[in-house]
């Protein structure tokens, strides 16, 4: 029985105990609800034995006894508790068997019963911690959507439980691990910091640790251009770990640094070193003035002024957070705002009927995530109503003279790929992202057109493939260009 308790635990010695009665063996709460059990004979069904146990237990319960018998025409069920406490509560172990009992049944059964209370005992500590992990788990994620979309004050208040403390500013790093480690490497990563790093699971991808480190810790000990501390010493401690940076943000701009240290990981890969920081880019929302920021409020104003039919229907809040959830994580935002697809694709719908757009064109989908990026952007001076004009459309915006340098630094890159790399970006996107269309629009196989986008994302120091994307920076790119051509 030791034995049993050490390899297997209670499912073991339970088992063991069903097979020398050749009937049922489990444990039971003193209400009759049965925690665990083990049928080891097949003489009657084992939700009768479940029954006559949970009716044993209940019968203990209100006569108050310390050990419990129950006799039946065809069986006989023992009641023993798994504690000792003068007051009766906790769990009992319930053994029933078919009459007449094995010669000395009730002596091993009782000798049974410490050995099964320490592994329940020690189950049950190991369950509880369980849940306490993944509480905290869901805390670290839920503070992590509020900095995703601007609500400090709540984050803030979420993450005054835990540890440690949510620095200003910051860098993110998004440390993509091989199956099965990213608890490991979470331990190293809290270890290597000193505990001082905001270290969250990623709900969308399973292999993907997302690191919110301080950024004057960084900058004490490495030169800025030379990117994370924290992100090469995880990157050398642990095999096959690739790692990304963000530039240094402010906290409220954690949703930029987190894209960007996504952008980061896909140059990353490419890389002996497997770590790598975000080469220096201008975000779109800080060039388009006062004017694109009244844009993308006009733009907007359906949906953040929508209120639901019913108390149960999403409001405006809402529903902003799930397009933008969509936007950045395409499919999988299911995973991360923990909703059914059928929920996301109603939600969506009811967007694009909002906003007067088609949400399945990457056209759509480019202004709508610039005009949630700008609303999300604090620094915009926004004029009072009236005082200025609105720009009519998205390509008025795309005309200003910052969007149009922002454009040519963005495609500047784009020309060490030739002809060939501009081509295959711009039937990407005019295919709505999708690699089939695209690969038959060129001519090319679907691997073909994989692997070409695959090297022009080392060469942009951008993810295409994988979300969040640069597919809605490069269209709004191609478009500014356009429009001056």
């Amino acid at each position: 029985m030791y034995r049993l308790a050490r390899t297997g635990g209670s499912p073991e010695l339970l088992r063991g105990l069903a097979r020398r009665a050749e009937g049922w063996a489990g444990i039971v709460d003193r209400d009759g609800t049965v925690l665990r059990a083990v049928a080891g004979s097949v003489r009657w069904p084992a939700h009768e034995a479940a029954g006559l146990a949970a009716r044993a237990a209940r019968e203990m319960t209100t006569r108050g006894a310390a050990s419990y018998s129950l006799d039946t025409d065809m069986c006989t069920a023992l009641l023993l508790p798994l504690d000792r406490t003068p007051e009766p509560r906790g769990p009992v172990a319930v053994l029933v068997a078919p009459k007449p009992l094995p010669a000395g049944l009730a002596t091993l059964m009782a000798d049974a019963v410490m050995p099964l209370a320490l592994s329940w005992a020690s189950e049950s500590v190991e369950r509880k911690r369980r849940r306490v992990d993944l509480a905290e788990s869901r805390g670290r994620e839920a503070v992590l959507h509020l900095l995703m979309t601007g609500q400090l004050s709540i984050a803030h208040q979420v993450a005054g439980a835990l540890r440690p403390k949510l620095p200003d500013p910051v860098r993110v790093c998004v440390v993509e691990c091989s199956g099965g480690q990213r608890d490991e490497v979470a331990r190293v990563c809290a270890d290597t910091s000193g505990g001082r790093t905001w270290i969250v699971r990623c709900p969308v991808y399973a292999r993907h640790l997302i690191l919110i480190v301080p950024a004057e810790e960084e900058a004490e000990e490495r030169a800025p251009e030379e990117g994370s501390t924290l992100g090469l010493a995880v990157a050398g401690l642990v095999d096959d770990c690739v790692v990304g940076v963000s530039e240094e943000v402010r906290l409220p701009d954690t949703a930029t640094a987190y894209r960007q240290a996504f952008h980061a990981l896909a140059v990353a890969r490419a890389l002996p070193g497997r770590h790598a920081r975000f080469g220096a880019a201008p975000e779109p929302a800080l060039v388009v003035g006062a004017a694109g920021a009244r844009w993308a409020d006009a733009l907007l104003a359906p949906l953040l002024a929508h209120l639901p039919r019913r108390s149960q229907d999403p409001g405006s809040q809402e529903l902003s957070a799930t397009v933008a959830s969509w936007l950045a994580f395409s499919s999988h935002a299911t995973q991360h705002l923990k909703i059914h697809r059928n929920t996301l694709a109603a939600r969506l719908k009811l967007v694009g009927e909002l906003l007067g757009l088609d949400l399945n064109l990457v056209a759509d989908q480019a202004a709508v995530d610039l005009a949630l990026r700008i609303r999300a952007t604090p620094a915009l001076h926004r004029s009072r109503p009236g005082s200025g004009a609105v720009a009519e459309d998205l390509d008025t915006v795309l005309r200003t003279p910052g969007v149009q340098d922002w454009a040519v630094q963005q495609l500047r890159l784009l020309a060490e790929a030739g002809p060939t790399g501009e081509e295959t970006l711009r039937t990407w996107l005019s295919c709505e992202a999708q690699l089939s269309p695209a690969a038959a629009a060129l001519g090319i196989s679907v691997p073909g057109a994989r692997k070409r986008l695959t090297r022009l994302e080392a060469l942009l120091s951008r993810s295409l493939l994988r979300t969040p994307s640069a597919r809605y920076d490069l269209w709004l790119a191609f478009r500014a260009a356009d429009l001056t051509a």
